[in-house]
């Protein structure tokens, strides 16, 4: 018997899988049963297919639980039923029978996955004297008849399965891991999970999905590979999320990069733990009118998650670029590519509005929204807005060229840290004093920086390394003469200025200074 890749009680409770993609039935029509069958055999909107619960009632979108169930003597008669209603759409279609129990009820879910060569029509009846056959398609949660347009568009679909729902006729069986396979089962609660030592391993991939072609000439799909093969680089080169960390801009010589690889939810899990441990700061604000401190996130994570999920979701494994996070001063990109598609305007994109109409890799989706590392169909930038408005932080800009080959999603750096970054890459502003003289004002933040750092006696050429300063004028002019005429630090050297040997140290004011005792 087959068994689900994932858990009765998420489907049942559209968890895991969209509404769109669920279809909820007391009891058995075999026609209308038979018009689903072809419409998510058509998978129009490449969401997967989708499923159909017998045995479960539907009342305003939501099924009625605990279910009403299926009579032991009709199980066995519906799932030759089924067989039968795959004979007569066209071309033959037969989704995957998995009878269960739920609550102590009998249930059967009809697993229909998209069909590899559609468009599929079926008989408008039941009925012997008819004739008549209609392209079915589903449209938000009901089945329809396809429309002159739809029907075109459907059309224009034959023959074109989704990249990732490919089989992989180079690679052979022995590329999928069980030892991942059985992980995967294991996290999505999956019943299959406990059949892994019982079935063979062909079956086992069958009822996941993972494989094509007859027995005698079993092949890995693309999505298989990807999830369940240690190094899916190897068949797919720069499938990869790139790192790299420029401290100083991305003009500057120094930069550091890390590279993560491997299986896909794997190799975003690994990412985002690096940008969680090594990016991600909070700072503390305290207000002089109000007891209530101010907690912000240099960036929120949660924004960042769903850039990089909606990357490696949306991004094509037929183009050899990897993902790119670039993480600079005041601002984190997220680079993939294509771009967004041409269906959804630039005006819509300006608005935050994504609603696209088909997606590129709906096998990547399914998996990943499985393991609860995506959200499903237009929930990712919502959310996204949802963390950066929380964090108080600056609206993200997607950059996209004319000919959408690529997507950039910029994400502006928290203005509480940002403050930090211009002081340390602008002059500072000098201010006139009560006696008209010109003086430039070093921030607190930055003399607490110097104190900490001339314990011992420093250079300028370190004190600047220490603030992140390149340009020696506006250092002394800026920083260093203010601190010494502020009495904070001393020359060591004080009759010769300009020697080489020249060092800086703390004055008496300066130690007090560092114990809290200066102002």
């Amino acid at each position: 018997m087959m068994n689900l890749p994932i858990n009765i009680d998420d489907l049942l409770t559209a968890r895991t899988v969209e509404w769109e993609r669920l279809e909820f039935k007391a009891g058995w029509n075999p026609q209308d049963v038979l018009h689903t069958m072809c419409a998510f055999a058509n998978d129009f909107h490449n969401l997967g297919g989708g499923y159909i619960v017998l045995g479960v009632e539907e009342k305003k979108g939501s099924p009625v639980l605990p279910p009403t169930g299926i009579s032991v003597g009709q199980v066995d008669k519906i799932q030759k039923e089924v067989i039968e209603l795959g004979h007569k759409i066209q071309p033959h279609y037969h989704p995957i029978v998995v009878p269960a129990t739920y609550k102590n009820k009998n249930i059967i879910v009809l697993w229909c996955v998209g069909g590899q060569t559609r468009p599929y029509k079926a008989p408008a009846t039941l009925a012997k004297t008819n004739d008549r056959f209609f392209y079915y398609i589903r449209k938000a949660s009901k089945t329809v008849l396809a429309k002159a347009q739809d029907e075109k568009e459907l059309f224009s679909l034959a023959a074109s399965v989704p990249f990732d729902d490919r089989a992989h006729h180079t690679a052979t069986l022995k590329d999928l891991d069980l030892g991942l396979i059985r992980s995967y089962l294991h996290q999505v609660k999956s019943d299959l999970f406990e059949q892994t030592s019982k079935i063979g391993f062909v079956q086992l991939c069958r009822s996941m999905n993972i494989v094509d072609g007859p027995d005698e000439l079993v092949r890995p799909k693309n999505v298989g590979l990807m999830f369940f093969n240690q190094e899916p680089c190897k068949y797919f080169p720069q499938t990869q999320i790139d790192i790299v960390h420029f401290p100083e801009g991305s003009g500057a010589d120094s930069f550091s990069e890390k590279s993560f690889k491997g299986p896909v939810d794997a190799m975003l899990r690994e990412a985002l733990v690096h940008v969680r441990n090594q990016v991600i700061q909070e700072r503390v604000v305290k207000y002089p009118d109000r007891p209530q401190a101010g907690r912000f996130f240099n960036y929120p994570f949660g924004a960042i998650e769903e850039a990089l999920c909606n990357a490696v979701y949306h991004r094509s494994y037929e183009i050899r670029e990897p993902i790119e996070v670039r993480i600079l001063p005041d601002k984190i990109e997220i680079t993939s590519f294509p771009g967004i598609d041409r269906s959804i305007r630039r005006e819509d994109i300006k608005k935050f509005k994504f609603f696209a109409r088909r997606y590129r890799n709906r096998r990547v989706g399914e998996f990943l929204k499985e393991l609860d590392m995506t959200e499903g169909r237009g929930t990712g930038i919502p959310k996204m807005l949802q963390e950066i408005k929380k964090n108080g932080s600056p609206k993200p800009v997607f950059h996209i060229d004319s000919e959408r080959t690529f997507l950039t999603v910029e994400l502006p750096i928290h203005r509480v840290f940002l403050k930090t970054v211009k002081a340390k890459e602008q002059p500072i502003q000098p201010s006139e004093s009560a006696t008209g003289e010109v003086t430039a004002q070093v921030t607190a933040q930055v003399t607490a920086q110097v104190v900490a750092f001339c314990q011992s006696p420093r250079s300028a050429k370190e004190v600047m390394a220490e603030l992140g300063l390149k340009h020696w004028k506006n250092f002394q002019v800026n920083y260093l003469k203010p601190l010494l005429k502020g009495n904070i630090i001393e020359m060591t050297i004080p009759d010769k200025p300009n020697s080489r040997l020249q060092k800086y140290r703390l004055t008496q004011k300066g130690k007090k200074y560092l114990q809290g005792q200066g102002k």
